[in-house]
């Protein structure tokens, strides 16, 4: 599962924050598209629940995107839930009535794939 990820740290999408972090402050090619997980995704990827919202400021909603069309690419089952409304970080929120369908959205997720029981 995952929420508002950070997926690539490729230009455009790249949080900016969490690349320099990682990488540093210049960073060969090689290492950005090594750690670029959208450039990593094969057969053996593990399925993916991914949700993310469209006003996200912090980061870009094409991280989720990008990992989803790698995924699908890839043959690997993916679910990607985006929602127009919310700011990065919402977590398990009640205050929106969009925001706080997303656990049973993945709780649904997991029993189709009987990771989760009832």
């Amino acid at each position: 599962m995952l929420g508002y990820p950070v997926i690539t740290l490729t230009a455009p999408y790249a949080h900016q924050g969490s690349r320099r972090n990682l990488l540093g402050d210049n960073p060969g090619p090689k290492l950005v598209e090594n750690l670029s997980n959208e450039l990593q995704v094969t057969a053996q990827t593990p399925p993916a629940f991914l949700f993310h919202t469209t006003e996200d400021k912090a980061v870009p909603v094409e991280n989720s995107v990008l990992f989803y069309m790698a995924m699908r690419k890839a043959g690997v089952p993916a679910e990607l839930h985006i929602f127009e409304k919310g700011p990065h970080g919402f977590g398990i929120t009640q205050k929106d009535p969009a925001l706080a369908l997303w656990p049973a959205l993945l709780a649904n997720w997991l029993r189709a794939r009987n990771l989760l029981v009832k």
